[in-house]
């Protein structure tokens, strides 16, 4: 994916067409991820005019982050001749254990739900409970960040999944406004293993479960392992961060909770079962 600083549309439509078909997904799914990735970062960067907290919001550590494999175990002793083949084998197989962690499917016994709009986002260890409204891309091809009015507002991406349902749902909001810290200033603390619960038109809430927080210079944001396709219901809350450029007056880029569905409360029966 291109930075909207670079780069031409034909190079756009190229670079979508051979993701698209590494993947295995549509050229629009491809594009939608795009736009909404860059949305993010020109859209819900603008809610930092003016940094007026007391202190930055706090990002997430190292330890939040998904963990690199860890290195191999040392090979026994071999002659010089002997070793570029275990070189080969080894790599053949760390490649082979990547690939697999890729393929996350939904377990069999976690309910399948049909798609219905969310209504709230509440993450208890951070104590916040918002209300969530749809959010579009603008004339720019953004996605249009929610209204500043509210700073205990929420939205979520209404052109894609819905939270809940499997694929990778998009949740995001200001870390502040003008007035002070937003609905989403204190994400970067959040840890692997927190509950993030939305509530659903439909009556069920949706528990997801974060896998972990990482925060992206905009300029290197990885929109397919943000936004990619998922074999199981996924959810990605988004907010700025990344560090703060004071004499640009502007977030460096944004802080993201990978999660997965883990439960689902309500009165009404799962779809499918």
């Amino acid at each position: 994916m291109r930075d909207t600083a670079s780069g031409t549309d034909a190079d756009t439509d190229a670079d979508t067409e051979t993701t698209a078909k590494r993947r295995g997904m549509s050229a629009r799914d491809v594009l939608t991820a795009s736009l909404v990735s860059l949305g993010v970062c020109a859209g819900i960067v603008l809610v930092a005019d003016g940094l007026r907290t007391a202190k930055p919001p706090p990002q997430p550590t190292a330890a939040q982050a998904f963990q690199a494999p860890g290195p191999a175990a040392p090979a026994p002793a071999a002659s010089p001749a002997a070793a570029p083949a275990s070189a080969a084998a080894a790599a053949a197989a760390g490649s082979a254990g990547s690939a697999a962690d890729a393929l996350k499917f939904q377990p069999l016994d976690q309910p399948m739900l049909a798609p219905a709009t969310p209504t709230r986002v509440r993450i208890p260890a951070i104590s916040v409970n918002a209300p969530l409204t749809g959010l579009a891309l603008d004339s720019g091809r953004h996605l249009a960040a929610p209204p500043e009015s509210n700073r205990n507002l929420a939205g979520w991406y209404s052109d894609g999944t819905s939270p809940g349902v499997v694929g990778t749902a998009v949740i995001a909001g200001h870390v502040d406004t003008p007035a002070g810290p937003a609905v989403f200033y204190s994400l970067g603390i959040l840890k692997k293993g927190d509950a993030v619960d939305v509530d659903r038109a439909d009556g069920q809430t949706a528990v997801f479960t974060v896998d972990a927080v990482e925060a992206y210079d905009a300029r290197a944001f990885p929109d397919e392992k943000v936004y990619g396709a998922a074999a199981r219901a996924e959810l990605r809350v988004i907010t700025c961060g990344a560090g703060f450029d004071k004499r640009h007056n502007r977030y460096l880029g944004n802080v993201v909770v990978y999660a997965h569905l883990t439960d689902v409360q309500g009165s009404q029966a799962a779809a499918g079962h």
